[in-house]
């Protein structure tokens, strides 16, 4: 799933008459990266949800055809939150909250991110957690902390998320999610990820990793134009799971 059905408020006036989204950086619209690197990593079904401006993302990319994919939309009258949208997206995604423990966990990523994240690194993660539901509610991907948010997010000891600890690290808006983490979320209702996290986090339910490549939340327009100079400059490569060298920038909920 494509988290794609923010405002973008802090992109305005960019935002007014486009949704984030489709804000291009390089050659490409931002969530067409995401397009071709999970293409590439072998995913076919992904539902998009949208809200702001959305009927522009369903006429720019379809049901997703040429980049290899199917597409499907969940359309949000209002923006839900993280949480909220992936509830109302269940029904699409296979699973409904507070069904069988048997429902498939599922990837989601955050539309308005750039990250040459292998993706396909996470289907060992999906098979475990689909073969093993009772042991982990979510995994996260890690990066590190950009320089206006040293606190970090959460700590990462081996592959397991912890609240607290030494060298905590940034969450990347990308995580794999068991249905059932959102049993609790009325579908239609706004909801945060956040506080799930923590909850789950403090069962010990969610494991991890770290990524150390290329990533950079597109969250204002100074941080678009940056990123559509770098990509410019590296012959706007993707997937390549290099970036050593690129700007990070917090991820938030």
């Amino acid at each position: 799933m494509i988290l794609a059905a923010g405002r973008g408020e802090r992109m305005r006036p960019l935002t007014d008459a486009l949704p984030k989204p489709l804000l291009r950086a390089g050659a490409k619209a931002l969530i067409e990266y995401h397009l071709e690197n999970l293409a590439r990593a072998g995913f076919s079904d992904i539902v998009i949800n949208h809200a702001h401006l959305g009927y522009m993302i369903e006429a720019a990319l379809g049901n997703g055809k040429r980049y290899g994919v199917n597409i499907r939309y969940s359309h949000e009258p209002v923006a839900l939150e993280t949480a909220g949208g992936i509830a109302r997206a269940l029904p699409i995604l296979g699973g409904e909250p507070g069904n069988s423990p048997t429902e498939k966990p599922f990837l989601t990523v955050n539309a308005d991110i750039y990250c040459e994240l292998d993706f396909s690194t996470l289907l060992p993660v999906m098979e475990h957690m689909e073969a093993s539901p009772d042991k982990d509610l979510a995994h996260l991907v890690l990066v590190d902390n950009p320089g206006h948010h040293p606190a970090g997010d959460f700590a990462l000891d081996s592959d397991r998320v912890a609240l607290s600890g030494e060298n905590k690290l940034t969450f990347s808006g990308i995580g794999v999610y068991q249905p059932k983490l959102f049993k609790n979320v009325m579908p239609g209702s706004m909801a945060r990820l956040a506080p799930l996290l923590r909850e789950a986090i403090a069962a010990g339910k969610v494991g991890g990793q770290y990524y150390r490549g290329a990533w950079v939340d597109v969250g204002t327009p100074e941080r678009l134009r940056l990123l559509d100079l770098q990509l410019d400059s590296a012959g706007a490569r993707s997937g390549s799971g290099s970036g050593s060298g690129w700007s990070v920038v917090q991820s938030t909920d």
